[in-house]
C-alpha cells in the first residue's frame, strides 16, 4: 500500500475485527477546501481509510499471503468532516468470508464523533504477491502492529 491511511493497528481479533488509527496532517496532499470553513478530507478517502484497515485485517489473518481488494460498497453514511490534526479511529468487522471474498462493515470516528459508517464492503481476496512484494508488506505490517500477537 503506497498511499498509507493507517498509522497504527491498535487492536486485532483474529478472523473478526481490527482497530486502527490515522493521525491526519495538514502536510498531506489530499485536503480540499470546503465552502464552509477550511480544509476537509474528501469523504472517499475516509472510506479508503476503512478499506485499508480491512486489508490489514486480511493480511494479519493470512500471515501476509492474501490481501483485500475492494469490489463494492453497499451503504455508506458520511456524517461529518475530517480536518487536519484529527485522529481517525477505524473499526472494521468481518461479516462473512470465504477463500475468495470477505464482506466487512465498519465505523470511522474522530474522538466520539462518527464521521463514516459503511456496511457490506465486499472485497476479493488476492495473493499479496500479485499487488506488492510480500517482504515489503510484512515489514509494513510489523511496523503498524508493533506488539500485537
Amino acid at each position: 500500500m503506497l498511499f498509507q491511511l493507517t498509522d497504527r493497528i491498535v487492536d486485532y481479533q483474529p478472523g473478526r475485527s481490527i482497530r486502527a488509527r490515522k493521525l491526519t496532517s495538514r502536510a498531506e496532499p489530499y485536503w480540499r477546501e470546503s465552502a464552509d470553513d477550511g480544509p476537509v478530507m474528501p469523504p472517499p478517502l475516509v472510506l479508503e481509510t476503512l478499506c485499508q484497515a480491512g486489508a490489514w485485517l486480511v493480511m494479519l489473518d493470512t500471515d501476509v499471503a492474501r490481501r483485500a481488494a475492494l469490489l463494492s460498497v453497499s451503504d455508506t453514511r458520511f456524517s461529518g468532516p475530517v480536518r487536519p490534526g484529527d485522529v481517525l479511529t477505524v473499526d472494521a468487522t468481518v461479516e462473512s468470508s470465504s477463500a475468495e471474498r470477505a464482506v466487512m462493515s465498519g465505523v470511522v470516528r474522530v474522538d466520539e464523533r462518527t464521521v463514516l459508517e459503511a456496511s457490506d464492503v465486499m472485497c476479493a481476496l488476492v495473493d499479496t504477491a500479485d499487488l506488492d512484494d510480500p517482504a515489503v508488506t510484512r515489514r509494513q505490517l510489523e511496523a503498524l502492529s508493533g506488539d500485537l500477537p
